[in-house]
């Protein structure tokens, strides 16, 4: 059996298919899940439900039952300022799982995050450490915050589960993120907006080395980051803290055009003023260095931007139909 917490969210529930039609049994752990979220899991095989809240309770008695832990429930939110929360939720809950996976001989991946690199200004290489990265905000300070203790865990000496690897995501979108509200990729804020107004608005340049929607991300289709941990997982050996990219990126005007491609629509792009508050901390560049992953054997290419955006918003494709039809 094969836990996975955060598996009604969008890079857990993808996750849960794709070790679905592998025949897995699962253990899937997340807060109960609301009708936006339960639609994530229509088709899957067997599985098991289990509260986040009670997952740490359940841990003694599911020794020697799980064979993988896959920790991608977190609190996500970017702009929350409790840190005693973060503090629990993020780091204190995920040193846990480590401990436990390390006594009982279990697999841990987990997931970090790219907002660990802050404004970019040290660039975006997995082997910075953390102690040298400035977040920008209390979320990538508590993904950060656990990857030091990680690190230097292992470094120490001390006890570390049979394989683990942290992933870095960038920005990941794909099917099965509508759920997500405000917080979901360009891409599904792109379609609403096409299919609603006809055009799709970006954000007018606040740095003159940048045209309007000209600025750049590392825009990364949910399954090529679920194909590294799955890699990571099937190659023990190799652990440590990695970037979940493409290592290309992309402006948001590349991003538009391929949804319009997507939707067989013609292109109509309006630039809109960012806000003051946006401004002052906004990246205008994103891009994974992908070469420790590589370096390590896992060597499959990625997924275009037009090919990823095609295959989430095909009403055929890996987007269930409840989300194409909402």
């Amino acid at each position: 059996m094969i836990a996975i917490t955060g598996a009604a969210g969008f890079i857990g529930s993808n996750l849960a298919h794709r070790l679905s039609r592998q025949g897995r049994e699962l253990l899937l752990v997340d807060d109960p899940p609301t009708a936006e979220k339960a639609v994530n899991w229509a088709g899957l095989g067997r599985y098991r439900f289990i509260p986040m809240d009670e997952f740490l309770d359940e841990l003694p008695v599911l020794e020697g039952s799980v064979e993988a832990v896959f920790h991608l429930g977190a609190c996500s939110s970017t702009t929350e300022t409790d840190w005693s929360y973060l503090l629990r939720n993020n780091v204190e809950y995920t040193r846990r799982l480590w401990q436990w996976c390390a006594r009982g001989g279990q697999p841990f991946y987990y997931a970090s995050s790219a907002a660990t690199y802050g404004d970019g200004s040290q660039g975006f290489s997995d082997r910075t450490p953390p102690t040298e990265l400035r977040p920008l905000n209390l979320y990538g300070k508590s993904k950060n915050d656990f990857d030091a203790w990680a690190l230097d865990e292992v470094a120490r000496g001390g006890a570390a589960p049979a394989g683990w690897a942290g992933f870095k995501f960038f920005n990941v979108y794909g099917p099965r993120e509508r759920h997500k509200g405000k917080m979901a990729s360009v891409v599904w804020h792109a379609r609403r907006q096409i299919l609603e107004t006809g055009e799709v608005r970006l954000f007018r340049s606040n740095d003159p080395a940048y045209p309007d929607g000209g600025q750049l991300r590392d825009f990364v289709f949910v399954e090529d980051c679920i194909d590294n941990m799955l890699w990571l997982w099937e190659h023990p050996e190799a652990t440590g803290v990695f970037n979940s990219g493409t290592g290309v990126a992309r402006t948001f005007q590349d991003l538009a055009l391929a949804v319009f491609a997507a939707l067989d629509r013609e292109p109509r792009i309006q630039y809109v003023d960012m806000p003051e508050s946006l401004s002052r901390q906004y990246q205008n560049y994103t891009q994974a260095d992908m070469s420790k992953l590589r370096e390590a054997g896992c060597s499959r290419a990625a997924t275009t931007l037009e090919d990823g955006v095609r295959r989430t918003l095909a009403p055929d494709g890996a987007a269930s139909g409840a989300e194409i039809a909402a």
